[in-house]
């Protein structure tokens, strides 16, 4: 279970100030975060913690993360919001 503290510090961070980023990561962080067991909430705070350039084109799919964790966080936000 979050804590409605971690997941207010975790929303704010959350907003980047890059629109692009900002769809993505805010619902997710509302709607999806809550539910994820503690190795994927790691995993996206650790993607927090990323540089929004990189996260960017991650997103945008110009490349992706090599490290593993970032990776699966990354896939997971997108297939979220892409069509199957």
């Amino acid at each position: 279970m979050v804590d409605s503290t971690e997941l207010n510090r975790l929303f704010w961070h959350s907003r980047r100030g890059m629109l692009e980023l900002d769809v993505l990561l805010v619902p997710f962080v509302k709607e999806v975060y809550p539910s994820l067991d503690a190795e994927d909430q790691a995993r996206y705070r650790k993607l927090l913690a990323c540089e929004d350039q990189d996260m960017f084109g991650w997103f945008m799919q110009r490349g992706e993360p090599e490290d593993a964790d970032l990776k699966r966080m990354v896939r997971m936000i997108l297939d979220r919001v892409q069509p199957k």
